[in-house]
């Protein structure tokens, strides 16, 4: 050992009693604690510049300290303390600060570092014919162009509205990768820019005739002080074609209808493409087609038909004939209106004459020769008589 002044062997001294408590009863101290490095972790978008870390030994009288310098990767010397990022290229790299004691040897600390680079773009595409049938598998793909790390990156799918996320049933796989054994293919292992994709499978009902899907990816690197925006695809719409179903609310199986009142009927159906709707019926044993409307005035049995490019249904309606009885009614109140009314007038004549109007009789008038006045109908009361000169 070379010779030593008293102040540098008691530095060595103290170094090699942390050094001993690190491997002995203080698992806490560790031969890392030597080393500080600034900032502890390191985040730095693509294309982000003046990002540099600094590695030193604060601790430790720098007489002691023979050498600093920085291992960004294998073989790959910085003689400097603090070490510049370059976001174009570093993406493979795992820096690591070694520093060169007296006495003890050599140490080494790594930096947590990540370069991180979002989507170039996000988009949606089918895995297949977009136009499906119901109750078929329809396969989705979501496609993340540029991103880095991939092995960070969360895949989200939505349908109709934003607050419906979907279970994302396939893993990230790289694009274009046709070996598992290759390295560059490892979801988990490539820190590079590459285009990765996922996939889901939905089995589709009526329900998704219309609706628009969309995926969104999201890199999760921390820290970096804030949470990083997720990207968007555009929305995708999903065409579905499902069997008519004939509206049985509107068309009950029977239907009443008045003798001498034609009802319309109106079968409604939902289908996709949509259904072509006709009456079919045949009163006179010849079969006859009408539209989505038809006036009925027989009895009979009418059946609305509902076709599309997948499948037809059908909804069979007997029609039911019923007399009106709203003349007859109507007569029957009209002659008993008439019968009551001349038996009220009839009664009410009699009754007129014999109680409102009085019987007059002009037998035995009397005359009175004194004043002339005339008795009238043997009453007492006479009227007075005016003598003429």
């Amino acid at each position: 050992m070379d010779d030593l002044t008293p102040l540098r062997f008691i530095s060595v001294l103290l170094i090699l009693g942390l050094l001993s408590v690190s491997n002995g009863t203080n698992p806490s101290v560790r031969q890392e604690d030597l080393i500080e490095i600034t900032p502890e972790s390191l985040v730095v978008e693509y294309n982000e510049e003046n990002q540099k870390a600094t590695c030193d030994a604060p601790s430790t009288d720098p007489a002691n300290v023979k050498e600093i310098y920085w291992e960004v990767q294998r073989d790959v010397k910085i003689n400097n303390r603090t070490w510049l990022v370059d976001s174009h290229r570093d993406w493979n790299a795992v820096p690591t600060c070694i520093v060169k004691f007296e006495g003890i040897g050599t140490l080494k600390k790594s930096l947590n570092f990540t370069l991180y680079k979002l989507p170039d773009s996000v988009s949606i595409h089918p895995v297949g014919n977009l136009i499906a049938a119901e109750n078929t598998e329809l396969q989705l793909r979501c496609n993340i162009i540029g991103v880095a790390p991939a092995g960070s990156l969360t895949v989200r799918w939505y349908h109709w509205n934003k607050t419906t996320e979907l279970p994302n049933t396939g893993s990230l796989q790289v694009m274009g990768c046709l070996s598992e054994n290759n390295p560059d293919c490892d979801i988990n292992v490539v820190k590079t820019p590459v285009n990765v994709s996922s996939t889901i499978n939905i089995t589709l009902d009526r329900e998704h005739n219309g609706r628009q899907f969309w995926c969104e990816a999201q890199l999760n690197v921390e820290p970096v002080g804030q949470q990083l925006p997720p990207n968007f695809s555009s929305p995708l719409n999903i065409t579905v074609y499902y069997k008519p179903t004939i509206n049985t609310t509107k068309l009950p199986k029977f239907i009443p209808v008045i003798r001498g009142y034609p009802e319309e009927l109106e079968c409604e159906a939902d289908g996709h493409p949509p259904p072509k709707i006709q009456w079919l019926y045949s009163s006179d044993k010849v079969p006859r087609v009408s539209g989505g409307k038809l006036n009925v005035s027989e009895a009979g049995f009418y059946n609305c038909s509902a076709t599309n490019e997948v499948d037809s249904s059908f909804h069979q309606v007997e029609v039911v004939l019923k007399e009106d009885y709203l003349p007859l009614i109507a007569g029957l109140v009209a002659i008993t209106v008439l019968v009551i009314s001349v038996i009220f007038i009839f009664i009410y004549s009699i009754y007129y004459k014999n109680t409102k109007m009085q019987q007059y009789s002009l037998k035995n008038p009397k005359l009175s020769t004194h004043n002339g006045n005339v008795a009238h109908n043997g009453w007492e009361q006479q009227l007075p008589m005016t003598k003429l000169s």
